[in-house]
C-alpha cells in the first residue's frame, strides 16, 4: 500500500513539474493562467460575499479547519487520522449541497434578476421617484399600524421575483397607498393573516405565506411575523418591514437579519439606501465594469 501511495504521489510530482513546464512555454499560457486564478478568487469572494452574517460562514469555518487538519496529518504522515479525515471530507462534498441549499439557490437566482440584464441594457431602469413614493406611503402605514399597535408583514420585492410567494396569496395588482396597507392589516379582517408584497411599484398581493426561519439564534420573544420576515429575506434579497403587533415596534429585515426597533424617519432612510441607493449604485457599477 504504502509503495502504491508513493508511486502515486510522483506520478502527481510529474504531472505538476510538465504542467509548470508547459506553463511557462508560451506567454499565452501563462495569461490564461492568469485570468483562470482571476476567475476562481472572483467566484470565492462572491461567495464568501454571499454567506457572510450566516450560519453557513460558521460552517464554513469549520469546513477550513478540518482541510487544515488533513493536511496537517498528511504531513505528519498520521496515516489513521488522515484516512479518517479524507473519507469524512468525501463524503461531506455531498453534504455540502443540501447545507448550502438557500445560499446556493439565491446566488443561482441572481444569475437571472435585473442587475446582470441593467447592465447591458435590457432592461430600463425603474423610476426613482415613484420608489420613493411608495417608501413614504409604506412608512405612514406603518407608522400608523405602530401608533395602534397592529401587526404588519409588508414584503419589497427586489431583484429575485416572489412569484411563488405571491401565488400563495391574493392577488391585488393595486395602487400603493397607506389606507389600502393599514386597512389589508385591521385584526380579524379576511387579509390581514400573512404578508404583502410589494412588486412593480404595486401591491402585487396580499394575506401572502413566507418561508420561517428555524434559525436558533432569534431571541425566542420574536414571533412567527419576524421570524417569516428573517426568512424571505435570508432565502431572497427582499427588504421586509415588519410591525410587532404586541408592541407596535417596527423592524426591517435584510439579508437574513433583523433590525429592531426602527423609527420612521430612520425607515424612510434605511428603505431608500437599499432600495434605490444601493441598487443605483450597483447598477452603475455593472455598467462601468
Amino acid at each position: 500500500m504504502n509503495s502504491l501511495n508513493d508511486g502515486l504521489e510522483n506520478l502527481i510530482d510529474i504531472n505538476i513539474m510538465q504542467y509548470i513546464k508547459n506553463l511557462f512555454s508560451h506567454p499565452f499560457n501563462v495569461a490564461m493562467f492568469i485570468l483562470d486564478i482571476a476567475i476562481v478568487v472572483f467566484c470565492i469572494l462572491k461567495m464568501a460575499n454571499l454567506i457572510k452574517n450566516t450560519r453557513a460562514w460558521q460552517l464554513l469555518k469549520g469546513i477550513i479547519l478540518i482541510l487544515l487538519a488533513t493536511l496537517v496529518s498528511k504531513i505528519l504522515k498520521l496515516t489513521i487520522v488522515n484516512y479518517i479525515l479524507t473519507q469524512f471530507m468525501t463524503c461531506f462534498v455531498f453534504a455540502l449541497i443540501v447545507i448550502f441549499q438557500p445560499e446556493l439557490r439565491r446566488m443561482l437566482e441572481q444569475l437571472g434578476t435585473g442587475k446582470f440584464r441593467k447592465a447591458f441594457g435590457i432592461e430600463i431602469e425603474s423610476s426613482d421617484i415613484k420608489m420613493k413614493e411608495q417608501i413614504y406611503k409604506v412608512a405612514i402605514a406603518a407608522t400608523e399600524m405602530s401608533n395602534s399597535k397592529t401587526g404588519a408583514l409588508i414584503v419589497f420585492e427586489r431583484d429575485i421575483r416572489l412569484n411563488d410567494i405571491i401565488s400563495t396569496g391574493i392577488e391585488l395588482d393595486a395602487e400603493v397607498s397607506p389606507q389600502l396597507l393599514v386597512n389589508i392589516f385591521v385584526t380579524r379582517t379576511p387579509l390581514h393573516d400573512g404578508a404583502v408584497i410589494i412588486s412593480n411599484n404595486k401591491v402585487a398581493a396580499a394575506s401572502c405565506m413566507l418561508p420561517l426561519s428555524n434559525d436558533s439564534s432569534i431571541p425566542q420573544e420574536l414571533g412567527t411575523r419576524h421570524r417569516a420576515a428573517i426568512g424571505i429575506s435570508k432565502e431572497t434579497d427582499a427588504i421586509v418591514v415588519i410591525v410587532s403587533e404586541e408592541t407596535g415596534k417596527i423592524s426591517i429585515a435584510k439579508d437574513g437579519t433583523l433590525i429592531a426597533d426602527v423609527k420612521p424617519e430612520v425607515l424612510k432612510k434605511i428603505l431608500i439606501k437599499n432600495l434605490i441607493t444601493e441598487k443605483n449604485e450597483t447598477d452603475e457599477k455593472g455598467k462601468n465594469e
